[in-house]
């Protein structure tokens, strides 16, 4: 059974834990949503009469100005949206001009750098199914992604490569793909942080961790559905690969994306508490707090239900 915090929106005291998350900022333990455009969410991190249009509420409103709100209690939230772009300058400067100068992003970036053959999908036309000749571009992403995010890079606090499931096609084994991973990090500027995020469990190898620790790019302790629960991953020695920490909390192990959304939609309320993953998340905020480390923790709505609920779960005393 949920309990009654999680049952009572009139529970969710927005105050108290923008108060909580700004004090772990101040210890450099950034924790937000995995993105933030979610009406579901009105009533906890939204007030509805800001997004009103001629007395009714406005979703074109919501989603172009949500962000700001979002920014008043949470201090970071990782952009998902760049994975399927390279956003052009105006957009990074509107993005940016909506959240005060603490504020933090983490960006996925675009899936024209990360995916090695493009799936076979309609939104892909005629690149389904073909393989990629931009995968592990240093100059492509360079020019299109890093150089137009330089003129924010306080406001970046980091990069993060996802790639998804290879198959035999892509990649026989884990060392053809640090064949190519590994002179690739080797290429990228250090003005950025750097988080890896696989989804092959059978990479999580000595070979793996090597790679990243010699770049200082970070593994991404993730939660989803065919990879290694968090606190198995956060048990695997040198899996803490760089000077800062990050996770991804998307989904329960097991679960497939869109039986997540099928669930858990439209992510007003906890549905499916998942403590083991709490504890995980607990156990990496205590970790960065001990050994003084940057954390950059989200969370998605696809964990629990509601991200700011799980969210509210970790640093509540």
């Amino acid at each position: 059974m949920v309990g009654p915090l999680f049952d009572d929106f009139g529970g969710f005291d927005r105050d108290a834990l923008a108060a909580r998350l700004r004090g772990l900022a101040r210890e450099n333990i950034y924790i937000g949503g995995s993105s933030w455009k979610y009406e579901g969410w009105l009533g906890q991190v939204y007030t509805r009469e800001r997004y009103l249009a001629r007395g009714r509420f406005s979703r074109k409103l919501f989603e172009a100005e949500c962000l700001r709100e979002y920014a008043e209690t949470f201090p970071a939230v990782c952009g998902d949206f760049a994975f399927y772009q390279f956003p052009n300058a105006e957009f990074w400067q509107r993005l940016f001009s909506r959240v005060p100068e603490g504020f933090r992003f983490a960006f996925k970036v675009p899936e024209q750098i990360t995916c090695k053959v493009f799936p076979k999908h309609a939104r892909y036309g005629q690149q389904a199914g073909k393989e990629n000749e931009g995968f592990l571009d240093a100059r492509m992403l360079h020019e299109m992604f890093l150089r137009p995010l330089e003129p924010y890079r306080e406001k970046t606090a980091l990069l993060i490569f996802e790639f998804g499931a290879f198959g035999r096609r892509s990649f026989a084994g884990l060392a053809e793909f640090l064949d190519r991973l590994d002179p690739f990090l080797s290429a990228l500027p250090r003005e950025f942080r750097y988080a890896i995020e696989i989804r092959n469990p059978e990479f999580l190898e000595k070979d793996y961790f090597s790679c990243l620790r010699s770049h200082g790019a970070a593994h991404v302790y993730n939660a989803w559905s065919k990879m290694p629960e968090l606190r198995h991953q956060l048990a695997m020695p040198d899996s803490a690969t760089a000077g800062f920490l990050v996770c991804r909390a998307l989904l329960r192990h097991g679960r497939v994306y869109e039986d997540a959304v099928g669930l858990f939609a439209p992510y007003t309320r906890i549905q499916d508490p998942n403590p083991e993953a709490r504890d995980s998340m607990r156990v990496l905020i205590g970790r960065a707090r001990e050994e003084k480390q940057f954390l950059f923790l989200f969370v998605n709505n696809r964990l629990e239900g509601n991200a700011p609920l799980t969210i509210l779960s970790l640093v509540e005393p």
